[in-house]
């Protein structure tokens, strides 16, 4: 897929790195998730080149370990205050070199050539693609804690999010099944298709993903307003007030649709569905699960 560059790639990013994350996913086919060695000596000075690497980090408590990371790592709190590397497309050679790291967290986003480069300079570098599902979200995260002395903690993250899911999928499995459309761009119209993470939670949530049988991400009205879906989820950047109020807005205006007749058009934050830890796929998960079944309430932790 080709990087536009905007004159603002703060602004770019900020509003699209969601939707870039997910088309990624939904482009890596059968890749593996990552490339790099699988049993190297536990990392002690590390570099992230993406956000969702560095919260992963910290959620195992691995944080300590951070040198250096992008300005769009923002969270947990503390990763604003590790020394920035650059942007996620653009970061700053000489500055991570600086920085002594023995292994590089690399991402999707992350070009070859400065894959090449780092490893050139005897820099360990292991690159996580976007994850396909629930399950390689997991094994990131597992693979990550081999890499940093951290997988005890891993382990023990991975078992309880893995437990909540199945909770969840066994409260709603005898629940009606709801026809749902995750709508996760605009301008053009972008779904959430079959084979990514996005689509497990309409499915692990008791619904069924009418664009679950398409490869390619871009959708259209049209095949939308055909499929008749239940209910509409809005994941895109802006809020209310912004471009995912205009989308919800925008689907309500098609009376005949049975989601908007109902007012089941719902808009939910990208931040929390589009980038998931293990812990926060399960909080998207079962606000997912609460949306497509009205009255079904789960406990905040599993």
């Amino acid at each position: 897929m080709p990087i536009l560059f905007f004159s603002s790639q703060f602004f770019f990013l900020r509003r699209y790195w969601p939707l870039l994350a997910l088309l990624l996913a939904a482009s890596a086919q059968a890749a593996p998730a990552v490339d790099g060695p699988l049993t190297p000596p536990p990392a002690r000075r590390i570099v992230s080149l993406g956000p969702i690497n560095t919260e992963n980090l910290f959620l195992m408590g691995a944080g300590d370990l951070l040198v250096g990371c992008t300005t769009y790592c923002t969270r947990p709190a503390a990763a604003k205050q590790k020394e920035k590397i650059g942007t996620v497309l653009q970061p700053d050679i000489e500055k991570i070199i600086s920085l002594e790291p023995d292994l590089i967290l690399a991402t999707g986003l992350t070009s070859p050539q400065q894959v090449a480069q780092f490893t050139r300079l005897g820099i360990e570098v292991v690159h996580f693609r976007e994850p396909r599902s629930f399950a390689e979200i997991c094994d990131n995260f597992l693979l990550m804690g081999r890499l940093t002395g951290h997988l005890p903690q891993a382990e023990r993250l991975v078992d309880t999010a893995r437990k909540q899911v199945e909770a969840i999928r066994h409260r709603v499995a005898a629940l009606p099944k709801q026809k749902v459309f995750m709508q996760i761009g605009a301008d053009p119209l972008f779904a959430a298709v079959g084979d990514t993470f996005t689509s497990d939670y309409l499915t692990f949530s008791g619904g069924i993903n009418i664009a679950g049988g398409e490869t390619g991400g871009q959708y259209d009205y049209e095949r939308v307003l055909a499929h008749d879906p239940d209910i509409i989820l809005v994941v895109v950047m802006g809020g209310e007030n912004g471009m995912a109020g205009q989308e919800r807005r925008k689907w309500l205006n098609y009376r005949a649709l049975t989601a908007a007749k109902n007012r089941r058009v719902h808009v939910i934050d990208p931040d929390l569905l589009c980038s998931p830890t293990p812990v926060s796929f399960v909080r998207g998960l079962a606000l997912v699960a609460e949306l497509l079944h009205p009255g079904l309430r789960l406990p905040e932790e599993q």
